[in-house]
């Protein structure tokens, strides 16, 4: 029997993330690309889709386990030799044709090898996160987010007792260490706002009815990279608003000839449009602080993150070579792009790369707000509803269409001089809608 081991694909940088959902079982038939297996990163869903058409013989994962890029998923008899297959039931010994990816993590399912090789040892993450720590983690039952918080403490985890399933290190672990050792480990965790004492806990039944739910795996995951994000970040938020009437006027020409088309065009792609011109004014709006902080990494692309809100939460799909691309095709791409993230159908490509983002909140109302910088990115832009105001033009009054922008940036990169001005120059070509063509 001619069999074919599927492996989790390339799926970017994420690591030891969690099976939400098996689709197949043991004697299913599969074309290809049809749907194994759904994982759930930090950020967003995703379907791991077969490769090649066949019968399932052997399902190796299960909802709740972890897995890697090279983590076996299932065995397929394929299709080929599911016709050839002679009448007695033997078959061709099994040969794996899956190309073999990086092993699992020490948290990854530890599905059986082929019969004919070795087992291969877990091994250490390729490109640890910097500022690396002299201690080898290599062997510690730890995964990546844990390690990560860990460099980013000075907190020696072959010190730490784990208290998770089969002794795996928790970020609760690494807390109580950081209380009960001080020293420097603790005076990095204060450095970092990490020492923050707990809210105590509390017994709201005491005071009326309540109701207890469990959040949603997204908002579960991304709330640790927000709470990163706003603890390593010295976040500052610059205010103006943007004369939108003239552009206003022009997105409605083209919004009634794109309904026919089965798309709409919205003023978010004018603000993508717009963010790269104020992006390559100013350069350092599209950098990140290197790993050891001493130096900027200007990126020559422009790969913008948009908010898109879902119904576990919101997903940031980014937007690539937004500087390439014309109205119409960035309209079309995010209503393509946001009808997938709605639907749970993303690739882990939908969600990498960004060098900029944008929350906008126009649809639903507000007047300011403080949008939280995606680190690595240095800055993001926040937008609300727009409104009608009263706006002196040097001889009267004029009703003029004023749209509040709220930029958020990473003090460290960026100073208040030219957060104004970067700020200023979104509003300058928001204001005059022939500049986006320059």
């Amino acid at each position: 029997m001619s069999t074919i081991d599927v492996k989790i694909p390339d799926i970017g940088d994420f690591k030891n993330i969690p099976v939400i959902e098996v689709h197949v079982k043991p004697g299913d038939q599969l074309s290809p690309e049809d749907p194994i297996v759904t994982l759930e990163s930090d950020k967003a869903t995703m379907e791991v889709p077969s490769p090649a058409g066949g019968k399932v013989i052997e399902v190796l994962l299960k909802s709740g386990d972890r897995v890697s890029e090279g983590s076996l998923a299932i065995r397929l008899e394929s299709a080929a030799a599911s016709e050839a297959k002679p009448a007695n039931g033997q078959a061709a010994a099994a040969a794996p044709v899956a190309a073999a990816g990086q092993p699992a993590s020490p948290a990854a399912p530890q599905a059986g090898p082929s019969s004919t090789l070795p087992p291969v040892p877990a091994m250490p993450a390729a490109r640890p996160l910097p500022p690396p720590l002299p201690v080898d983690f290599s062997n510690v039952h730890a995964s990546p987010s844990v390690r990560r918080i860990a460099r980013e403490l000075s907190v020696d985890l072959t010190q730490v007792t784990g208290t998770g399933e089969k002794g795996r290190i928790t970020p609760a672990d690494v807390k109580a260490h950081l209380q009960r050792s001080g020293g420097a480990a603790a005076g990095s965790a204060a450095a970092t706002g990490s020492g923050i004492p707990e809210i105590p806990a509390q017994d709201f039944s005491k005071f009326g009815p309540i109701e207890t739910k469990a959040m949603s795996r997204l908002k579960k995951l991304s709330g640790p990279h927000l709470h990163r994000s706003w603890l390593n970040v010295p976040h500052v938020t610059h205010t103006d608003e943007a004369d939108i009437t003239d552009l206003e006027s022009y997105r409605k020409l083209l919004d009634s000839a794109a309904k026919d088309k089965g798309y709409r065009v919205t003023l978010l792609s004018f603000l993508l449009k717009a963010s790269v011109s104020a992006l390559k004014a100013y350069p350092d709006f599209n950098s990140s602080l290197s790993p050891d902080k001493s130096s900027l990494i200007y990126k020559k692309y422009f790969h913008i993150g948009v908010a898109v809100d879902t119904p576990d939460g919101l997903v940031v799909p980014v937007i690539k070579d937004v500087d390439r691309k014309g109205i119409v095709e960035i309209s079309q791409e995010l209503a393509a792009v946001s009808a997938r993230m709605r639907d749970g159908k993303i690739a882990p490509t939908d969600i990498q790369g960004g060098t900029f983002s944008i929350s906008s909140l126009g649809g639903i109302g507000g007047t300011q707000f403080t949008p939280i910088v995606n680190a690595p990115e240095v800055a993001i832009l926040g937008v609300v509803k727009s409104t009608m105001k009263p706006v002196w033009n040097g001889t009267e009054f004029k009703p003029r269409l004023m749209l509040p922008l709220c930029v958020s940036y990473d003090h460290r990169v960026i100073d208040g001089a030219s957060a104004a001005r970067f700020t200023k120059h979104l509003t300058d070509v928001l204001g005059d809608v022939r500049q986006l063509v320059l």
